[in-house]
């Protein structure tokens, strides 16, 4: 680049960062000013999570229920790079009513839950079943599930983890 070149981008440079900034408004402005909001963003699982409990009826008897599993998180070890592991988490309803769960989400594409669609009486058992394509990774990795549930708490998380190797 020769000098020239480098004062043009400089002046650019300067010229986008003042015209960038906020103008200070007076109480006065303001009340002739549009309002515009912020984009609103896409909700990650712990805000979905509190969307969904506010959504629903607290019971009317105060009557929960309660996910109790076996283990919350599992390491398939070392793997080979491509492999697709299966892990089946075993829990049951400790609770004092039926255990809903509405929604099951894997951290990232490569981590897919399933999960019981029916309702779980207290003392039922049941599993879920969470996938991992270990396609395209390399060393340690840890990738999470969030549940959605009818649950006091609203959520559960579980863990994978796993080392790839190529």
């Amino acid at each position: 680049m020769n000098k020239k070149s480098i004062i043009i981008a400089f002046v650019a440079l300067f010229t986008a960062t003042i015209s960038c900034k906020k103008k200070e408004v007076s109480p006065m402005d303001a009340k002739e000013m549009p309002v515009f909001h912020e984009p609103t963003a896409i909700p990650n699982s712990a805000s979905i999570a509190v969307d969904q409990r506010a959504k629903m009826n607290v019971p009317k008897d105060g009557k929960y229920p309660e996910m109790t599993f076996e283990a919350k998180e599992h390491d398939f070890g070392l793997i080979n790079r491509g492999e697709i592991v299966t892990y089946y988490y075993k829990f049951e309803n400790t609770g004092e009513a039926d255990l809903i769960i509405s929604r099951a989400v894997g951290s990232c594409g490569c981590t897919v839950p399933e999960y019981p669609k029916t309702p779980l009486k207290p003392g039922e058992s049941a599993k879920i079943k969470v996938t991992f394509n270990s396609g395209g990774k390399n060393g340690k990795q840890q990738k999470s599930v969030t549940i959605l549930t009818n649950t006091k708490e609203a959520t559960e998380i579980l863990l994978i983890k796993a080392e790839i190797k190529k």
